[in-house]
Formats: C-alpha cells, sequence, structure tokens
C-alpha cells in the first residue's frame, strides 16, 4: 500500500543525475549507484548517462537473470511513484521474457567452436603461405585471408564482449583478449569504452562515439555548428579544414574506409596510454605487444617492399567491408541530439538502425550484425538466434507503427552515399559560421 511505502516522483528522481549522486529506477524501485559507477562492468559513462530516469529496458537489454540479485544492495528504499510505462515497453519486456522462457539466451549453438577452428585455421594457412611460397599471387591471397580473419576475430570478441560464448568467464575473457588485442591489435578496453556508449546512446550525435567522426565525415548537417562531445568531452569544431573534408566525404568515404583501421590502431593506443581509468590495462597493453611482435614479422617475411605493402593493404582492404558493414547500420539512421532517455528505449533503437537483408548462408560474412536492430534491442542474445526472432520484432515494430529498415548491401552502401553527398554540398553554404581554426582532430583524439 502506498502509505507503506516512500515515494519520489519523477521529477525529483531527475535531479540524481551528476557523478557522485547517481539515481536511477528499475521496474517501480530506486537505486543509488553513486559508488557502483566505477566498478560497473560496462563503464561509468553508461550510469553516468542514463542516470535519473527509468531504465528498466535497458537493464533488460544488457543483463542477464543473475543480475537482478546484486540490486537490493543500492536499494534507496524509494518507489517511483508517477512513472508511466508505455505500451511499447510493455511488449518489449514481454518479449524479452519469453525469450528467456525458450532459453534463446543460453542456447549459443557451436558457433564459438567454429569461429576458434576457422581462426586457427586461417592464421596456419596466412603464416605458411607467407613463409613457404615465393608465389606473389599466394602472398595477395594470404593478404587478403588475413582481413577474412581480422573480421572473423572481430566478431569473435564482439560476441564474447556481449555475452559469455565460452564454458566459463575466464575463459570467455581470454576469448575477448586473444580475438581483439593479441589479433587484430584493437583493445577490448577500447572496444567496450565506445561501444557501451554507442549501444545505450545509438544515433545520439554529441553521445554517441560511433557518429563522431569530424572532421572528416558527419552525418549530420547539426555538425555544422561545432556541437560538443559528451562521450570525448570536448568540442567537434567546423573549421575551415573540416568544411573542405566534409565537402569531398562522399569521394573519400570508401578509401577512408580501406585505412580505416589505422584509426583503430590510433585509437587504442591513445586509451590505453591515457590517464582514463582503463580496468585491465596491462593486460591489454600485452595482449597489443603480443600483435605489433607477430604482424610486422611476419610482414617482414616477405621477399622485398612492394610485396609488403601490397599484402598489407589487400588485408586492410577486406577488413573495409566490415567497416563499411557498420556504417551502413547507422549512417541513414535518424539522429538526435542530447542524452539517452529510459522511457523511449525501444523506439531509439528502432529509429537509430538499418538491417542489411542477405541470405541466411551470408551470416558468417555479417557475423550476425546485418540483424543490427534485433541486436540492439537484444544484445545478449547469440547471433544464431538473431534470423528467428527477426519476424517477431518486426511484427512489434509494425504493431506501434515504429520503422523497421531492412535494406539490400547495395541499397544500403547508395544511400549511405546519397546522406553523405546532401551533408557536403550544404557545407559549402557560407551563410554558416566557421570557427577560425582547430587544427588536427582527424583521428578522434581523447584529449
Amino acid at each position: 500500500m502506498e502509505g507503506e511505502r516512500k515515494y519520489i516522483t519523477v521529477e525529483q528522481l531527475k535531479l540524481h543525475k551528476q557523478p557522485g549522486d547517481l539515481w536511477i529506477s528499475i521496474k517501480g524501485k530506486v537505486y543509488n549507484v553513486s559508488d557502483w559507477a566505477k566498478d560497473h562492468p560496462g563503464g561509468e559513462a553508461v550510469l553516468i548517462n542514463m542516470a535519473g530516469q527509468d531504465v528498466t529496458d535497458g537493464f533488460i537489454a544488457y543483463h542477464p537473470a543473475s543480475a537482478w540479485q546484486y540490486l537490493g544492495k543500492f536499494f534507496t528504499g524509494y518507489y517511483l511513484k508517477d512513472f508511466q510505462i508505455s505500451e511499447v515497453s510493455k511488449d518489449y519486456r514481454k518479449l524479452a521474457s519469453e525469450f528467456n522462457q525458450l532459453g534463446l539466451f543460453e542456447n549459443k549453438g557451436h558457433g564459438a567452436l567454429y569461429s576458434v577452428i576457422s581462426l586457427v585455421v586461417m592464421l596456419s594457412l596466412v603464416v605458411y603461405g607467407v613463409l613457404k611460397s615465393e608465389s606473389v599471387l599466394v602472398h595477395l591471397g594470404c593478404g587478403l585471408l588475413l582481413g577474412v580473419l581480422w573480421v572473423q576475430a572481430a566478431y569473435m570478441g564482439h560476441d564474447s564482449g556481449h555475452y559469455q560464448v565460452m564454458s566459463s568467464r575466464t575463459y570467455n575473457r581470454m576469448a575477448q583478449f586473444v580475438a581483439g588485442n593479441c589479433l587484430t591489435g584493437i583493445s577490448i578496453a577500447w572496444w567496450k569504452w565506445t561501444h557501451n556508449a554507442h549501444h545505450i546512446a545509438c544515433n545520439s550525435l554529441d553521445y554517441d562515439p560511433d557518429l563522431q567522426h569530424m572532421p572528416v565525415f558527419a552525418v549530420s548537417t547539426k555538425f555544422f555548428h561545432s556541437i560538443t562531445s559528451v562521450f570525448y568531452g570536448r568540442e567537434l569544431t567546423f573549421d575551415p579544414v573540416a568544411r573542405f573534408l566534409v565537402s569531398h566525404q562522399h569521394f573519400t568515404y570508401y578509401p577512408i574506409m580501406i585505412v580505416g583501421r589505422v584509426n583503430l590502431f590510433i585509437q587504442t593506443f591513445l586509451l590505453l596510454f591515457s590517464k582514463r581509468s582503463i580496468p585491465d590495462r596491462g593486460l591489454n597493453i600485452l595482449g597489443i605487444l603480443v600483435f605489433w611482435t607477430w604482424f610486422p614479422l611476419l610482414v617482414s617475411c616477405l621477399p622485398n617492399w612492394s610485396e609488403r605493402v601490397m599484402f598489407v593493404l589487400a588485408s586492410f582492404a577486406v577488413t573495409a567491408l566490415q567497416h563499411i558493414q557498420f556504417t551502413l547500420n547507422h549512417f541513414t539512421g535518424d539522429t538526435y541530439l542530447g542524452p539517452p532517455t529510459g522511457n523511449d528505449w525501444f523506439e531509439k533503437q528502432t529509429a537509430g538502425t538499418v538491417d542489411i537483408s542477405c541470405s541466411s548462408w551470408m551470416d558468417w560474412f555479417y557475423g550476425g550484425l546485418q540483424f543490427q536492430l534485433e541486436h540492439h534491442l537484444f544484445p545478449r542474445l547469440p547471433r544464431s538466434q538473431l534470423r528467428k526472432i527477426s519476424p517477431t520484432v518486426k511484427d512489434l515494430c509494425k504493431k506501434h507503427n515504429l520503422p523497421y529498415k531492412s535494406l539490400s548491401f547495395w541499397d544500403a552502401n547508395v544511400t549511405t552515399i546519397r546522406l553523405l553527398r546532401s551533408a557536403a554540398r550544404k557545407a559549402w553554404d557560407m551563410d554558416l559560421p566557421i570557427p577560425k581554426n582547430s587544427a588536427w582532430e582527424a583521428v578522434n583524439t581523447h584529449g
């Protein structure tokens, strides 16, 4: 009964959203997570961005059933008095419960085993081809195969970052570090830092780092007004350099995707050697050192510099397909300014994502992430289940008159280039005020 409980209003809850004073509501109960924020596996930024509001849908999406038992120690004793649950949220929670009862979150198939075997086979073939063959074509093929290996290793790192793909948490962490740091040279710590923020603030221009590519790309003309990145804590200045680069972005898009991996290498080093608090910093650095030992050694085994350059560019060119895929999933989605909100979480995910339609035999190529909306709604769901739930998600979107965008790979490319070209043409609008100068921001530095 209401008289036996202590209540706070939605407006009162909103007052607790500053670092050191972080309150959230989950299913009507109010929790104080201020002291827990720095230890939160998903990162402190996620809690800071979502504090002061109901986060039930997000909590359900990213936490297994076992996480509920730990909430008690954070309970403030207050209940949320006047929060209204939307019909969309009710249906989403019901659907998540049904998937859980069906065991879909636990039925992972043999995907991890197949991934490990394929990575070992591909790496063995690449090393054998480089060391034992003198054929230029074989070396070219090895470079291309290494690119495929990097793509598949990234998918495995992604999967193990969202849910447990191995038989134990220890083996799962090992899979993350080996697939990410050791095989691809991209820190799993960097991935978690940016990826969790991306999921929570999907397509927020100032909160989602996956849309903040100034001065190289601008998916919205709002970037022309030098908005501030809350994630990076700096202004994304639209100066003459940015105007020039953005005005040509529809031409530079594919070339930049080919060398986009260089940016990821740089981001990894910037984060690991920054002053930020990084979980397992030493282990992450060790994994990166492993990569920067075996990869240069392998390249040095090629007979001359022309083949070495060919080998590296070939491997990078293959990974460009993955970089393109990730941008296709979000560049043409709806964008907004401001922090993520809990009461329209489902709606924001549907608006900001684009699926890539393909035959089932291509699922390995896309790593399951062609079902981008399904993945954003149920990030803990194994990739082998995403195609299965797709019709159900589509029906739920139709029921609530929400977008379910699914395009072929070709159409998604065409739509993305059109969006980039449209923004590029507007970049030369001389009526827009431009700050005098901000020099070098091309690699999304962290400060």
